[in-house]
This record gives C-alpha cells, sequence and structure tokens, in this order.
C-alpha cells in the first residue's frame, strides 16, 4: 500500500516514516507539511491512503480529506485523520467528510500500523470505540433528524448487519455473531452502502447514530 504522511511537523513525519519502514507491504511514497500539498501529492504519486494531520498551515486536514475522500470524489484516497484530541469538532466533520476512520497522536506508535492494515483489508473503522464514541457525541447534539426513506430499501438482514456495524464489529466478528461467511457479511455491507448512498464503514456509523439505530453504550449480541 502507497502511504503517504501529512503533519506540518517534521519530527512526527519523521517517527511515522521509520515505523512503516520496518514493515513489509506498506510504502511511505511521499510527506507533506500542509493540506494542500498533501492533497497535490497524493494524486501525482497514486497514493491509496493517507495519514492525515488534522491542524496544518495553508490547507487544514478538514479540507484535504474532503477533496481525497469526499462523497463527489470520483477516486477517493483512504484517509486515516490523526489529531491529539479525541473530542475535536474537526474530526467529526473529517469522518462526515469521507476519512476511514482515526487515531490519537498517542496512540500513534501502536496502532498506525494495524490501522493501515484495516483499511487496506477493507475494515474501514479505525480507532473504533473512540470514533464510536466521538461520533455519538456530536449526533446527540444534532436536531433530532426524520427516518430514512432509504432503510426501507435494506433487507432485515441487511438492517442486522448495518446496527453490527455501527457497533463497531469487524467483517470476521460480524460473521462470527451471526453464524455466516465472512465473504457473506462483506457482500451485505456493500450492498448496504449502495443502498443508503454511503461511502464508507464510517459514514455508515455516523448515519446510524443520526438516524437513532444505535446509542453510545449499546453491545453487539453474542453468537
Amino acid at each position: 500500500m502507497k502511504v503517504l504522511l501529512a503533519d506540518d511537523q517534521a519530527e512526527v513525519r519523521s517517527a511515522m516514516r521509520a515505523l512503516l519502514a520496518r514493515e513489509e507491504g506498506i510504502e511511505v511514497v511521499g510527506e507533506a507539511e500542509n493540506g494542500r500539498s498533501a492533497v497535490a501529492l497524493a494524486r501525482r504519486r497514486g497514493v491509496e491512503l493517507v495519514v492525515m494531520d488534522v491542524r496544518m498551515p495553508r490547507e487544514d486536514g478538514l479540507r484535504a480529506t474532503r477533496r481525497l475522500a469526499g462523497p463527489t470524489v470520483e477516486d477517493p484516497v483512504a484517509v486515516i485523520v490523526v489529531t491529539t484530541f479525541d473530542l475535536d469538532e474537526y474530526v467529526f466533520e473529517a469522518l462526515q467528510a469521507g476519512a476511514s476512520g482515526f487515531l490519537l497522536k498517542e496512540s500513534v506508535p501502536d496502532e498506525l500500523v494495524p490501522a493501515i492494515r484495516a483499511i487496506g483489508s477493507g475494515q474501514g473503522l479505525i480507532g473504533a470505540s473512540v470514533t464510536r464514541r466521538l461520533i455519538a457525541e456530536y449526533a446527540s447534539l444534532a436536531p433530532p433528524v426524520r427516518a430514512d426513506p432509504r432503510l426501507a430499501d435494506l433487507t432485515s438482514r441487511e438492517h442486522q448487519i448495518l446496527l453490527l456495524v455501527a457497533r463497531g464489529l469487524a467483517n470476521a466478528e460480524i460473521a462470527a455473531t451471526l453464524v455466516i461467511e465472512e465473504s457473506t457479511v462483506k457482500s451485505h455491507v456493500s450492498s448496504l452502502l449502495r443502498k443508503l448512498g454511503l461511502g464508507s464503514r464510517v459514514q455508515a456509523v455516523i448515519f446510524a447514530f443520526e438516524q437513532g439505530l444505535v446509542r453510545v453504550g449499546d453491545r453487539a449480541p453474542g453468537p
């Protein structure tokens, strides 16, 4: 996977590069110190994933994320947002803009590699527990929304899987819970995202919280 590191601090980029240099199947193909450069480099070098700081000069990580992974982007690039604060309005907006998830800077040494590999395997919900908590926090502050009519297009199985995705379960965990094949879960996830007009699992989590289908603290049922 070709990775771009975007952070305005050279020492942070250097540390992440050193961490990823030891990993097979991950290649850092560029670095950027602001969002504008990150977008340009990502497009020029065929980057598959950007590790994006939120607060950068010239163009922040939020705007850059929207330009790379937003719903209107024809060929989106996966983005992992990295921030110092776990409850940061910019991070929530970045998730809405299409980011695959986010990590706290303090957790990068332990979680960056697993996060990148999760993106590569199509999981796409990084820092699941804190991401869900963040989404729930902002969804609770938003005004109530009317039930989305697109929910009626989901099969009962797709609706069930949507709830499990929103509770932070990966495909393998959903398969174990429902006693079905993981490939079947992937097919259902793709179908429900298409029916709901959503671009990623993260957007599905946001959608579920906004619709009141799940609440923070909800637990997935056992197998």
